[in-house]
């Protein structure tokens, strides 16, 4: 890594590096980061056995609800929508809004980002 420092006209002491090694060194942060939350419980982890799973499922929101062993009728029926609703946002067909996603987290112990494919 190929760091330069420079003073900016002000006096402060400026560090300037690559964009590539910015991207690496964002990159490894937030890679500790999500280390430290998984072993702090903050984030739950997906086994490799259920990966297959997670990748098969419509949405990752079905296969959290799957998984926590609850019914779309179930989970709507906590987060106050309708069934049919429920299955329309899984299989990408409806987007919710930012609310309903929250609440939906909110039931099924997750983050809001747990329930966003990072696709859409």
């Amino acid at each position: 890594m190929a760091i330069q420092t420079i003073t900016s006209p002000s006096g402060e002491e400026l560090v300037v590096l690559s964009r590539g090694d910015y991207d690496d060194l964002v990159t490894s942060r937030d890679h500790a980061r999500a280390v430290h939350a998984v072993a702090d419980g903050r984030i739950e982890a997906i086994a490799d056995a259920d990966m297959d799973a997670y990748l098969a499922a419509a949405s990752p929101l079905a296969f959290w609800r799957k998984r926590r062993g609850l019914t779309q009728s179930a989970l709507a029926g906590t987060a106050g929508i309708s069934q049919a609703y429920l299955s329309q946002i899984e299989t990408g067909e409806r987007v919710g809004d930012v609310l309903l996603y929250v609440r939906l987290a909110r039931i099924l112990g997750l983050r809001v980002e747990d329930l966003v494919d990072d696709a859409t």
